[in-house]
Order: C-alpha cells, then structure tokens, then sequence
C-alpha cells in the first residue's frame, strides 16, 4: 500500500528559473513519510516520545524531471522492506496534474534508541509499519 501527499512548490524551494531545487524533493520525501506514519495511525512524535527514533542511514533520489514553482506535486510513499533494526522507504514523486513521473527515490532507516544505540524496532511500531503492507 501506498500514501499520497500532495502539496505546491514553494518559491523558496526553487532557484531563479522558479525549478525546484533538487534538495527539496529530500524535503518532500520527509513529508511524504510523515504522512505514511499519520496514514498508519500515529505520528513521529508519539513514536520519538516513545524512545524510538528513525535514523535515516541511506538516502538516493534519482531526478526525471523538473518541477516548477506554483505546480502540484504528489509524494507516493511506501514501506519497501522492514528487518529487526531497520526499514526501507520508497518514494515517486509526480507532478500532480499530470501523473507524470518526476523523481524516485529511497531512504533507508536504523532504529535507534535515546542514547543513540541501534536496537529492534519495538513490536508496537512494527506492527503500525506493517499496516501498509
């Protein structure tokens, strides 16, 4: 299962030709992932106040297309892969009125504790991740 979120390209995401800088599609996956958590039935908060964290360990974009300043964007998210330790994310980013295919992309993630530690993602937030499936 996949969640979209979709949003404009703020002006501050673009350079003087009004395209989207390519460091805002990392930005946009960021969104896209909160929104699969919220989808699942939490948030990253609840799940930090927990003494759980995400570390992102991996991250890859492969840019197809521009996007431009004012155009629609849809982030599609997805749960890739979950281990005891970590979970992978996959993205396409699409212009919104078109569908047309703008970016991939991946994020791989360590489970980690308040003092930093990698440790197995609890059974609770497995479970939640697993939701989308």
């Amino acid at each position: 299962m996949s969640v979209e979120t979709t949003f404009h390209v703020r002006y501050a995401e673009t350079d003087q030709m009004g395209v989207a800088h390519h460091s805002a599609y990392v930005v946009w996956m960021e969104e896209g992932r909160s929104a699969y958590m919220r989808a699942m039935g939490s948030d990253y908060a609840e799940i930090e106040r927990s003494g759980t964290f995400f570390a992102v360990t991996e991250l890859y974009v492969r840019y197809l297309a521009p996007a431009h300043y004012g155009e629609r964007v849809t982030v599609r998210t997805r749960l890739e892969d979950i281990r005891s330790r970590g979970l992978t994310f996959a993205y396409e980013v699409l212009l919104g009125d078109t569908g047309q295919l703008l970016a991939t992309g991946q994020s791989k993630h360590v489970c980690i504790d308040r003092d930093g530690r990698v440790t197995t993602i609890p059974a609770r937030w497995r479970a939640l991740l697993e939701r989308g499936r």
